[in-house]
């Protein structure tokens, strides 16, 4: 049973941003198992966090960024791409900019800080994701992105020039030591006619020839040699590896990628993440633990909510302290189908916020400190809700707390229904006493 590994210790590396070109001190640090892998905006008031989860992908020029609340991330496929390719499950990313450092355009300086700090394994086991069936996405400009079952981490990949030029392949098993070799130093790489574009864009203001080389014809630019023959596919398996870490768990698969690209990847990191949510909803299973699920009578014991408001059946999954999933089976007997709507019933989301409230709360309240408190809700963020939820639906009510200091709580939710996503939230909420 393979298990979880973080850092030994903080790792630090100072440099220039490549696309602001400002500078950036980041810090890795150890986290807990289960934790998995996160931004912490340290420059920012409150210091807010981001989950490294492709729902939080909103753009992939060059470079794939991550928003979350008011606070941004960009170029995160780096640093990113070390962790996954070393093998490490669990670290908190501490910057002081919205963009790490760019060092020499490759992993191989995180690769360096990362071996300096040491990883160490944790108790828990690794949560891996192997898919049970091909999963395969095309786009229109003509790539390709395949994960078949595998047992290890295979990349095949082709990368392939608009003109045909420098077009490499490259099939290789990825294990930590070969990433560090093989993967880890491979560069960056622009073609010379898009650099005025990306310069009036204003995406590459640190960009030089020190971190990064220039295809210029059937030329190419750099401060030193080519490292590998094959450098720029090298160069996407890196970006690859570093794009579906955003997936939220290890893969073990076969990648066959045809002129990948950070929307390419990101779309195949969302396509596993589905997958993976899909065949959790149709057979969920209690993560081991040393706190036990829930049943109705355990939810009452710590929730003062009764009928016609109590909107969680039990809890079916604890992971650690921070996460859980709460289950709501939705019936045509609920009092406000009565009312919403006469003749096409629909749950209202704002009930379904208030189940997402109440779990976070079963949450908050195991902690012993809190015990005989009530939570009170205070705001909710980022709320959309995406799908309808009819009688007959069961509500998987995943929760995830950011926060949790003394009298507050703050949680990132959704609901699921048959593996896809209906309604979700960021939650604030007060812990006082009854």
């Amino acid at each position: 049973m393979e298990k979880q590994r973080t850092l030994a210790s903080s790792a630090t590396l100072t440099g220039s941003a490549l696309h602001n070109g400002g500078s950036v001190t980041l810090t890795i640090h150890p986290a807990p198992a289960g934790h998995g892998y996160k931004f912490r905006r340290s420059d920012l008031p409150d210091e807010p966090v981001l989950d490294a989860d492709v729902a939080h992908v909103k753009t992939v020029e060059r470079a794939t960024t991550l928003v979350q609340g008011n606070a941004k991330i960009q170029t995160v496929e780096h640093v990113l791409s070390a962790l996954a390719g070393l093998g490490v499950d669990n670290a908190l990313v501490e910057m002081d900019a919205n963009e790490p450092p760019i060092g020499d355009g490759s992993a191989a300086p995180y690769v360096k800080i990362i071996q300096e700090a040491g990883i160490v394994e944790q108790e828990e086991a690794r949560a891996l994701f192997q898919p049970d069936q091909p999963i395969h996405i095309e786009t229109s400009g003509g790539s390709i992105m395949s994960v078949f079952p595998h047992n290890g981490l295979r990349i095949s990949c082709t990368q392939a020039n608009h003109d045909g030029r420098f077009t490499q392949y490259l099939s290789l098993e990825i294990t930590p030591e070969v990433y560090a070799g093989e993967i880890a130093p491979a560069r960056t790489f622009v073609h010379y006619e898009d650099v005025k574009d990306l310069m009036e864009k204003g995406l590459i203001k640190g960009g030089s020839l020190e971190n990064a080389l220039v295809i210029r014809g059937d030329s190419v630019l750099s401060k030193e040699p080519l490292r590998f023959a094959d450098e720029f596919v090298r160069h996407k398996i890196l970006d690859i590896i570093g794009d579906l870490a955003l997936a939220g768990r290890p893969l073990r698969g076969h990648v066959v990628a045809v002129k990948p690209g950070h929307g390419p990847n990101t779309e195949l990191a969302r396509a596993i993440a589905k997958r993976h949510s899909d065949l959790l909803a149709m057979a969920p299973k209690p993560v081991t633990s040393s706190a036990p699920a829930l049943d109705i009578n355990g939810v009452m014991a710590v929730l003062p909510h009764r009928y016609p408001f109590l909107m969680v059946d039990r809890i079916v999954e604890f992971d650690g302290d921070l996460k859980a999933v709460g289950v709501k089976s939705v019936t045509i007997n609920e009092p406000f189908f009565q009312g919403h709507f006469p003749g096409h019933p629909v749950m209202p989301g704002v009930l379904q916020v208030e189940a997402m409230a109440q779990v976070a709360s079963v949450v908050m309240m195991r902690k012993t400190e809190n015990s005989g408190k009530i939570g009170y809700f205070m705001s909710a963020d980022e709320v959309k809700f995406r799908k309808p939820v009819f009688p007959g639906d069961t509500l998987f009510i995943h929760v995830e707390m950011l926060k949790a200091r003394k009298n507050l709580g703050k949680a990132t939710c959704k609901c699921l229904v048959n593996g896809e996503v209906v309604s979700e939230g960021i939650l604030l909420f007060g812990i006082v006493d009854k």
